[in-house]
């Protein structure tokens, strides 16, 4: 099948350090390929790939302080891709509702993965407009607030197998926290379960300029507490050591999560989730399998507490059974499928089959 994906050009894909959304882009991309299909990367021109890579824009927008207007060149892409669109069997989007008014004017099948939050009233207008427009979820619990979008299937993101491993040559000996510090990740929270539990607290989390007031005014002092380590954004090979070396990873989150990549990549390592039950969180973590799924700080303190009931091997046993790169890929091939049974296309493989 010849396959475009269409990767945000916010960050590299992969991206170099934060970044969910072009991470993801990466993985399906790469299991796509060992699968054997033909695929086609638009994306920055610093993304390394085994499909063709179209470098739209020559690097992450991030990375470019010239750049002021990150939708013009967003707009630009899409018009590369209309006037390409005929190369390929099916178009899969990863940049919002972006594509729905011209894409729905052509007759290449087209896919758009929803990876935010959808819980905005803006948003209700634009899926009632765009109501026929095929989408993809990364939960169930994402879908709630749109009922009228037409969703083809909920697919859970994937790692590689063999990226974040279990780790045998250390034993855990700290809580963790990886992500963003902004006020819907609750890095406070985290560090307030930790001092209750009697355990050291090592931080590993990006702060992005919108959250500056709220780190100084809320984060900063607490980041003076004894049990507290602040280690700053760490790079996609520092994973394994950090996650491995924990007792568990703390997500106490307060907001209807979509996802949460980090989850995963905890789960990859053997190390087990302390989740508050928000968003996707009963979705990814498997209650007493994977992890916890607490209501509040002090379910939280007590799960700590049980730690050692989950051995760490069920833990990544749970990993490759639901989230490998593997499994995403499958269930984003078959959501292809539908789509061309749904136009009634047949892709040139099938063609030349007879």
């Amino acid at each position: 099948m010849r396959i475009a994906q269409i990767a945000p050009l916010h960050e590299a894909v992969p991206p170099k350090l934060y970044g969910g959304t072009e991470r993801v882009v990466s993985y399906l991309t790469e299991a796509l390929v060992e699968q054997g299909h033909d695929v086609t990367l638009f994306a920055s021109g610093d993304s390394q790939t085994s499909a063709k890579l179209e470098a739209f824009w020559p690097q992450a927008l991030r990375l470019d302080p010239t750049i002021r207007d990150t939708v013009a060149p967003h707009m630009l892409l899409l018009e590369e891709v209309r006037r390409r669109a005929d190369e390929f069997d099916v178009l899969h989007f990863h940049i919002d509702y972006y594509p729905f008014s011209l894409f729905s004017r052509q007759p290449v099948p087209f896919v758009t993965t929803m990876h935010g939050r959808l819980d905005l009233p803006e948003l209700q207008p634009v899926f009632s407009t765009f109501n026929d427009v095929p989408v993809v979820s990364i939960s169930d619990n994402q879908r709630i607030p749109l009922p009228q979008a037409k969703w083809m299937q909920t697919v859970y993101h994937g790692l590689p197998d063999n990226l974040l491993t279990p780790r045998t040559d250390t034993q855990p000996s700290y809580l963790a926290f990886l992500g963003r510090i902004s006020p819907e990740k609750r890095l406070d929270t985290a560090i307030r379960i930790a001092e209750q539990a009697g355990m050291p607290l090592k931080v590993a989390a990006k702060l992005d300029k919108a959250d500056r007031a709220y780190y100084d005014e809320v984060i900063k002092p607490l980041m003076a507490l004894p049990h507290v380590e602040y280690i700053g954004e760490i790079s996609e090979a520092e994973k394994a050591e950090f996650l491995g070396g924990a007792h568990a990873l703390l997500f106490p989150i307060d907001w209807p999560e979509p996802f949460g990549l980090v989850m995963i990549e905890a789960m990859a390592c053997g190390t087990p989730v302390i989740a508050f039950k928000r968003g996707s969180v009963p979705e990814v973590i498997e209650n007493g399998v994977s992890g916890f799924v607490v209501e509040d700080e002090i379910s939280a303190v007590a799960a700590v507490k049980r730690l050692s009931s989950l051995p760490r091997e069920n833990v990544r046993k749970a990993f490759e059974a639901r989230f490998s790169s593997k499994v995403m890929a499958k269930n984003y091939v078959a959501v292809y499928e539908e789509l061309l049974r749904q136009k009634r296309r047949t892709v040139l493989r099938e063609v030349a089959a007879g």
